[in-house]
C-alpha cells in the first residue's frame, strides 16, 4: 500500500505535496507559493502578510454565515534531522516515507508530520464540498521550529475568526488548552590555540546511537543528551590524562535532543590503551544508566588528525562551564501535575577554529520560569568571560479551563467516541501564545493525530488516528454555532 491508497484520500494528497516540496525552517516559500496558487485556482481568497505567513479564507456554507469565524492554524516548517551516512539534502530531496505496521514513518529522516499532517487536515478543510462550516481561515506560518518567526511577526487585525483551532500536537484523544513558552540563550567565546605538543596522539571520539526527540515533548523521557554525554567523557579523560582538545561540536537544533557529538582530541600517545580503557568503562557506566531510553548509546574512537589544541587555561574555563551547563528538567509543575514546568535543551555546540558557539532552549509554563533559568545559564557561562545573548522569547499560552471551544470540542468527541477526552497542558511550545498575545480575545484549542519521535529520524504517524482527527475536525466545524 501506497500514500495515494491511504484514507481519508484528501488528507493524504496533500500530505503527499508537503513530502514533495523541501521545507526546511526559513525555506518555505516555494511551498508557500504552491499553496497560494493552489488557493487562487480554487476561488479561495489568499494574503501573505509582512512576515511571510500565507492566510486563506474560505466562505461559510450556505446557512452557517453567522456562525464564528473558525481559524484553521499550522506551521509550514519541518525539523530536518538525517542518521549519520544518510544522504539526503533537506533543500532538494522530497522525504520518502514508508508504511510500516500502521504507521507513515521516514526511516533515516524526520518525516514532517510535525506538522505537516495538521497542515494537511487544514488544506482538506478548505478543498472540501462536503463538509459543514461557518467561515472558516487557514492561517499557516513560517519558521514555527527555528523561532517562531512567523507567529511573533504576525500582523494584528488580520484574522477575522474568534475561534482558532490548532493542529500541532501529537497525542490522539487529547485536548490542549496551554502550552510552554521559551527563549534561545547563545552563547559565544573565543579561545586561544597552542601547537599539538609532541609525543601525543589525535584521536576522534563520537558518542551515537542516541534516539533523541522534541526537545519538549520529550524531555521529560530522561533520554540522553551526545553533547553532555561527550563532554562528561572529556572530563573524565582529563582527570586522568594530560588530555587538549582539538575540536568538538554536536548536535544540529535548538528543539531537537542532541543524538550525536564528536571531538578530536590529543593525548600522550603512551597512555593509549588507558585512554581507550576509560571509553569502555563510561560506555557501560551509560548504558547501565540509560537501561531503557537509550540503550544502545555507543562511545567510540578513530584516528585523527590535528595540528593545534585550545590553550589549557581556556580548555579548562569552557569544558567545566559546559560540564555544568543544566539540560532536562528543572522543576515540575505544582499547578498542572505531572507536567514539566521548566526545562533546558543544550542543542548545539560548536567549537573550533578558536571560538566557541553554544545554543540552549529554555521553555516554561510560566514566565518568570523561562527568565530565571536563562538568567542562570548566563551567570553561569558569564564566569568564563563568554558573550551571551537572550533571542526569539516569545510566551505560553495560559489554560482556560473555561473556554468555550473546549467545552465544545469535548462534547463532540465524547459523542462520536463514547468517552471522554483528556485535557493537557503540554511542555512543547505552540504557537497560540504568540497568536493569542496579538488577538487576546481569540478561544483556541489544540489537538492532532499520534506522532512519534518528532524532530528525530524515524519520525512516524499512525494513519488510523489521522483519520480519526479528520473526522474530528469536520465534526466540530459543523458544531460550532451562533452561541
Amino acid at each position: 500500500m501506497t500514500m495515494a491508497e491511504l484514507e481519508p484520500a484528501v488528507v493524504w494528497a496533500h500530505f503527499q505535496t508537503l513530502c514533495d516540496i523541501p521545507r526546511p525552517s526559513k525555506h518555505e516559500t516555494a511551498l508557500r507559493d504552491y499553496l497560494r496558487g493552489w488557493a487562487e485556482l480554487r476561488g479561495l481568497e489568499s494574503r501573505i502578510d509582512a512576515a511571510g505567513n500565507l492566510i486563506i479564507r474560505k466562505p461559510a456554507t450556505a446557512g452557517m454565515e453567522n456562525r464564528p469565524g473558525v481559524v484553521l492554524q499550522g506551521h509550514l516548517d519541518m525539523v530536518c534531522q538525517a542518521n549519520a551516512g544518510t544522504v539526503h539534502d533537506f533543500f532538494k530531496d522530497p522525504i520518502r516515507p514508508v508504511l510500516k505496521d500502521g504507521w507513515l514513518v521516514a526511516e533515516s529522516t524526520t518525516l514532517g508530520a510535525d506538522n505537516g499532517i495538521g497542515v494537511a487536515l487544514a488544506l482538506a478543510a478548505l478543498e472540501s464540498e462536503d463538509i459543514a462550516h461557518g467561515p472558516l481561515e487557514a492561517l499557516f506560518t513560517l519558521d514555527e521550529e527555528q523561532g517562531m518567526g512567523g507567529a511573533l511577526g504576525l500582523e494584528q487585525g488580520l484574522l477575522e475568526g474568534s475561534l482558532l483551532i490548532n493542529l500541532d500536537t501529537e497525542e490522539w484523544g487529547e485536548f490542549y488548552m496551554g502550552c510552554a513558552g521559551g527563549i534561545d540563550v547563545n552563547v559565544r567565546r573565543d579561545y586561544r590555540r597552542e601547537a599539538l605538543p609532541a609525543g601525543y596522539a589525535v584521536r576522534r571520539l563520537t558518542v551515537s546511537g542516541l534516539t533523541g526527540g522534541h526537545s519538549g515533548a520529550d524531555i521529560h523521557l530522561g533520554r540522553a543528551n551526545a553533547i553532555k554525554a561527550l563532554i562528561r567523557w572529556v572530563r573524565e579523560l582529563e582527570a586522568k590524562l594530560d588530555l587538549r582538545v582539538v575540536s568538538l561540536n554536536g548536535g544540529t537544533a535548538r528543539n531537537a535532543l542532541a543524538r550525536e557529538a564528536f571531538a578530536v582530541v590529543a593525548f600522550p600517545a603512551a597512555s593509549e590503551a588507558e585512554f581507550a580503557a576509560l571509553g569502555d568503562t563510561l560506555q557501560g557506566v551509560l548504558r547501565d544508566e540509560y537501561t531503557g531510553v537509550d540503550d544502545a548509546i555507543a562511545l567510540t574512537i578513530a584516528a585523527a588528525d590535528g595540528a593545534e589544541v585550545m590553550a589549557r587555561d581556556d580548555q579548562r574555563a569552557i569544558m567545566a562551564a559546559l560540564h555544568a551547563a543544566p539540560h532536562g528538567v528543572k522543576a515540575m509543575s505544582r499547578r498542572v501535575p505531572g507536567v514539566v514546568e521548566t526545562s533546558n535543551n543544550l542543542g548545539v555546540v560548536t567549537l573550533e577554529n578558536g571560538s566557541l558557539f553554544a545554543n540552549m532552549m529554555v521553555r516554561s509554563l510560566i514566565n518568570s520560569g523561562t527568565w530565571m533559568l536563562a538568567r542562570e545559564i548566563e551567570s553561569l557561562f558569564g564566569l568564563i568571560g563568554a558573550e551571551i545573548e537572550l533571542e526569539g522569547g516569545y510566551p505560553g499560552w495560559a489554560p482556560n479551563p473555561e473556554s468555550e471551544l473546549l467545552a465544545l470540542c469535548r462534547r463532540v468527541f465524547e459523542r462520536e467516541h463514547g468517552h471522554a477526552a483528556r485535557v493537557q497542558v503540554i511542555h512543547a511550545g505552540l504557537e497560540c501564545g504568540l497568536i493569542g498575545s496579538k488577538y487576546p480575545q481569540m478561544d483556541m484549542v489544540s489537538f492532532g493525530p499520534d506522532i512519534r519521535g518528532a524532530h528525530a529520524p524515524g519520525e512516524r504517524v499512525r494513519v488510523e488516528s489521522v483519520g480519526q482527527a479528520w473526522s474530528l475536525l469536520k465534526s466540530i466545524l459543523a458544531a460550532v454555532d451562533a452561541r
